[in-house]
This record gives C-alpha cells, structure tokens and sequence, in this order.
C-alpha cells in the first residue's frame, strides 16, 4: 500500500522522461488528485485529452501492473484528504440520484469482502485474549465514531466486570477518566478518517501508562497504529458525505460474539440474571413489541392488535 507522498513522488521522479501526453497525465494528477481517483480510465483519458491507453502506460510507467493498482494508489493518497464537502460533490458527481440506493449498499458489500480478506485473525484472536484477561477496559470513539464505540461498550458490560465509555466531550475529561489506567488495563480506540487527534492523545497516554492498546481502524498506515501492538483493520474508504462504518460495525459484532464464546457461561448467568430483573421491576412492561401468531402483541398489556391494524382486547 502506498504511503501518502510516494505516488506524487514517482511521478516528480519521473516527470523529465514522460511522453507529452504522459505530462499532461501528471499535471492533472498534481493539481486535481481527488478527482482524478475516482476516474475510469477512458474517463481520465477524455478529462485530459488523451487515449484511455496512453492512461494505461502512464500507470506501468509508473510502476504499477495497470489501472487498477495505479487508481487503488490514488485512492490511498486522497482518503485522508477530502473534506466533507468535496466527498459529497465527488460522489453526488458519479451517480445519479436513482443509483444511489444500489450504489451505496454495493460500496458496503465491498468494503466487508476486502475486510474479511485481509483482517489479520492472529491480531483478532489476540484482541480477544487481551480483552478476557484486561482488570479493566475503556474504549474511545469520537464523533462518527461513537456509535461503534457505544455499541461495543454495550456488549461488554454483559461479558466483562468493569468496561469504561470514555467520555470524549473535551480533552480534559478524556485523561480524568483514564486516570488510574495501568499496564493490567486494555483501552479499545476506534477511529477513521478523519483521524481523532483526541483518540490519539488517549491511546499515546494509554499506551506511556503500559496499558494495552487495540485499535480499529482502516490502514495499517492509520496514525492509531503507532501505540498499539493490536490492529484490527476494516475498510472504510467510501468517498462520499459519510464514511461507510459497516465493515467496522461487523469486526465489533464478531469480536462480541467470540468474547461471549469464551465466556459463555458467564453469559448465560448475566443474562439470566437480567431477564429477572426486568421482569421484577417491570423495566419493559407495556413497552416491547412481540410477533404472537400472526399479532403483534404488546408486553404487560390487555390488548392485541392483528394484522389488519384492528386491537383486539382479551
């Protein structure tokens, strides 16, 4: 995988033995990478003026098997570089409004085939053995990213004793919490481009403290992997006006099921444990919706309703 400066480096190495069309290729590429990336090569061939094959020697020329290596380190180079509103004007560029349905839930079946190929399962299972064994465990997530932060710490609180949420509000409260974290201790940082400087700083802090350190996270290149020893990588590189967080979604889904795989019986006891809580201090009465038959019957409740939308009283 190509670091960020090594493609625009190739090509200012070897700018003084292109062809004319190979510079105007080169020039384009300088001055508009971001949307050069998400070019077919015919398409970046008519943008500049030149054949859809003079793209493709460009690409050798430059090291690469073909289009589609070049185009994966253009792709590489841009990630990290759009903001927002350019994501969205590239995007919304490319398909048409009755595309994007389609478009959007293809992307996210790609990105969890290219995680599922290339998740590194020792690191996983390593995650899993540090997770069990860990006094206690904090997990950082900001902004887009604490949905998956909130959703992991859930299912943790139902397989471990002591898991933390980190609040991330300010910087401040971020170490306050993270006070007493030692080298017993485990901290989760999930984060994607664009990169959390405030999870960073919790993971460098984490890390000064001996505690271990797991992250999720899109690229071994990610800025989140210089204090972990645990990287679990899961593509997130969708350029539009969100980054696709399924693929990530799924590695937390996988890495609760196996924690409750090795602590099943603790699992069945908590939840046990629960059900009886709920049901003693009516936590979902008259609150949760269950399929009995063909009726959608409403818990603690006297009445039904069928199908047809009409109640049904007993």
């Amino acid at each position: 995988m190509q670091n960020n400066n090594e493609l625009l480096q190739k090509i200012n190495e070897g700018y003084p033995r292109f062809s004319k069309g190979q510079k105007k290729l080169a020039e384009f590429i300088r001055e508009d990478y971001d949307k050069a990336a998400f070019l077919t090569a015919a398409k970046m061939g008519e943008e500049v003026g030149v054949s859809e094959s003079t793209v493709v020697r460009f690409a050798m020329a430059l090291g690469y098997d073909g289009y589609p290596g070049f185009q994966k380190a253009l792709g590489e180079l841009v990630r990290t570089k759009l903001n927002s509103i350019q994501r969205m004007e590239v995007t919304y560029g490319r398909i048409s409004q009755g595309e994007i349905l389609a478009s959007v839930l293809q992307s996210d079946i790609e990105k969890i085939k290219l995680t599922m190929e290339t998740i590194d399962h020792g690191a996983f299972e390593m995650a899993v053995d540090t997770i069990l064994k860990a006094r206690k465990i904090y997990v950082v997530g900001i902004r887009s990213c604490a949905p998956l932060a909130s959703f992991l710490c859930f299912y943790l609180n139902l397989v471990c004793d002591d898991v933390t949420a980190v609040n991330t509000s300010s910087p401040s409260e971020i170490f306050e919490q993270m006070l007493r974290i030692g080298e017993e201790d485990v901290i989760i940082g999930i984060s994607f481009p664009r990169y959390s400087m405030r999870t960073l700083k919790a993971l460098e802090y984490a890390s000064n403290r001996k505690a271990k350190v797991i992250t999720l996270t899109d690229s071994v290149h990610s800025p989140m992997t210089l204090y972990s020893s645990c990287n679990l990588i899961a593509r997130s590189d969708m350029a539009s006006i969100v980054d696709s967080l399924v693929a990530p979604l799924s590695v937390v889904n996988a890495l609760v099921v196996a924690l409750c795989m090795k602590k099943q019986n603790e699992v069945i006891t908590t939840l046990t444990t629960l059900e009886g809580i709920w049901d003693e201090y009516q936590v979902y009465n008259k609150d949760e919706l269950n399929m009995v038959g063909e009726k959608m019957e409403l818990s603690g409740a006297s009445e039904n309703m069928n199908w047809s939308g009409e109640r049904e009283y007993e």
